[in-house]
């Protein structure tokens, strides 16, 4: 009788003391979720890098390129102030395209007035540039408009949601402002910072093509003389 009572004592001690298993196991767990709450998931931006370019709201323009030294980020109307990515990215779409257009009619005004062209069978002929295009006879600008038609619609299947896609006037997520993918010679930087860098640079001369194309049509339109003509050439 006392034996059975003590085994009932012992065994009723047991039932409530703790198991060295499981205190084990329990001891491995709490290692284990201390672990996975040491490991941080990596940060993924939300939106995927662009020719090294992640949209970051907090700096103007989003963080694109072409803020220049004096004046550093140049919008005194406040026309991107609190605009949303997409119209940022379409204004600065603008001004690139614009940019380089400029830069090409300022060469325009200058070999088109001071050197022999196909247009007047490689005679120099002295007309302000303001005057030329009506010159020009229909079997050259046919292909000369054409051309432009066939590069604007390739940058737009490019940069452009197609209508009935989305929004009009958009442009795509995964495109960069300019950045129609058309590089023959190679110049295009691989690393980040040089291509905001030589961007930079495109939009600073592109700036003053347009200042400069202004002033030469206004001038030739003034006193009706050619630009290196008027400089005393």
């Amino acid at each position: 009788m006392k034996l059975a009572i003590l085994s009932a004592t012992i065994g009723a001690a047991c039932a409530f003391a703790p198991s060295a298993i499981s205190s084990e196991r329990s001891a491995l767990f709490m290692s284990d979720a201390a672990v996975e709450q040491t490991i941080e998931e990596p940060v993924v931006p939300a939106v995927a890098p662009i020719n090294g370019w992640v949209p970051d709201e907090s700096l103007p323009m989003y963080g694109l390129p072409g803020a220049v030294a004096p004046l550093g980020f140049f919008d005194p109307l406040g026309f991107t102030k609190n605009m949303e990515l997409l119209g940022v990215k379409r204004f600065r779409e603008a001004e690139i395209m614009h940019g380089r257009v400029a830069m090409m009619a300022t060469l325009g005004y200058l070999i088109g007035e001071s050197t022999p062209t196909i247009t007047y069978g490689m005679n120099v002929h002295h007309t302000i540039a303001n005057n030329q295009i009506p010159e020009v006879p229909g079997t050259v600008l046919f292909p000369f408009f054409l051309a432009i038609n066939i590069a604007e619609a390739l940058r737009a299947n490019i940069g452009w949601v197609e209508p009935g896609l989305g929004p009009l006037f958009t442009l795509r997520e995964s495109y960069y402002p300019g950045d129609i993918k058309f590089d023959p010679l190679g110049l295009k930087p691989t690393d980040a910072k040089e291509f905001a860098n030589m961007q930079t640079k495109e939009l600073s001369n592109g700036r003053l093509a347009m200042l400069a194309a202004a002033g030469m049509c206004v001038q030739e339109q003034i006193n009706g003389k050619g630009i290196l003509e008027n400089l005393g050439f």
